[in-house]
């Protein structure tokens, strides 16, 4: 194998490489102005919706603490990951904001896509919680 044909595979197998890892990143999803509405549409309660949202959390396996009112921290903790999320709600919406998170190389804009699929499925359990109610 001639030198250049060796360095153009050795850039060829790196790029793939490099691709492949930035694969798993994706841009960070927080949930912002979820709307809160019962299945048959009446309104809700504060305290009805920190229910619904404390519930979905234990579904999911996060660890729910309510921090004040209208403020709760959700933790995940999966093999050697962890997400930290805040969810700010009121009666009428909520958000599911980043806080922090330990081996899903978070850069500041990007993260591992696994943490926005689990944001994505604590929202939907929420979702599923306020239109039992």
């Amino acid at each position: 194998m001639t030198k250049k044909l060796f360095l153009a595979s050795l850039i060829i197998v790196g790029g793939m490489f490099y691709a492949g890892c930035s694969a798993a990143q994706q841009p960070l999803y927080n949930v912002q102005g979820s709307q809160v509405q019962s299945f048959d549409g009446k309104k809700l309660t504060k305290v009805q919706v920190e229910k619904a949202i404390l519930q979905a959390g234990n579904q999911r396996g996060w660890v729910m603490k309510k921090i004040k009112d209208g403020v709760i921290s959700a933790t995940l903790y999966v093999r050697n990951h962890m997400a930290l999320v805040e969810i700010n709600y009121s009666a009428t919406s909520y958000n599911i904001t980043y806080k922090n998170s330990q081996n899903l190389n978070y850069d500041g804009t990007n993260i591992h896509k696994n943490y926005n699929s689990w944001i994505r499925n604590l929202d939907n359990s929420i979702q599923i919680n306020l239109n039992g109610l």
